[in-house]
């Protein structure tokens, strides 16, 4: 591509991260894709199954979307029977959203499909390299709040 931005080793981090996301997106959006899901879906359904028992408004902070946004995801989602909504017991306003047995197994599948292209896209590090590599991504997201989107 003639007078495309290409990142090179010298690059800023932020646009080596930006550019090395974008990649794994592609990647693990075609396994997502593959079961009937958008990239969009999965993600939440994998934060739904890292993250118990969050409200909608919780869930949206967590990923960094808006409410509205995070709304038609998960009226998408529910109207595929892989969430359900139930109501907080602590506050009748709010509403939990849950996987159901099928969007649980629709995930895992996803999941397992996605290591195995993860896996594929580092075919070229080794096995410590890549634990030093997710450290060092841990460390630099560390455990403050990040108002940005991962979707």
């Amino acid at each position: 591509m003639t007078g495309a931005a290409s990142p090179s080793v010298t690059s800023e981090i932020t646009w080596l991260l930006h550019r090395a996301a974008q990649r794994m997106h592609v990647v693990t959006g075609a396994q997502a894709e593959t079961r009937g899901l958008q990239l969009r879906d999965y993600i939440v359904l994998s934060a739904l199954h890292k993250s118990l028992n969050l409200t909608q408004v919780e869930l949206a902070k967590t990923l960094g979307l808006d409410k509205t946004t995070l709304m038609t995801q998960l009226d998408r989602l529910e109207k595929k029977k892989l969430i359900v909504r139930r109501t907080d017991a602590q506050d009748r306003r709010a509403r939990i959203p849950e996987l159901t047995h099928a969007g649980n197994d629709l995930r895992a599948q996803v999941a397992r499909a996605c290591t195995d292209a993860e896996a594929n896209a580092l075919t070229g590090f080794t096995h410590d390299d890549v634990g030093l590599f997710r450290r060092m991504l841990f460390e630099i997201i560390g455990d403050s709040e990040d108002p940005g989107s991962c979707l």
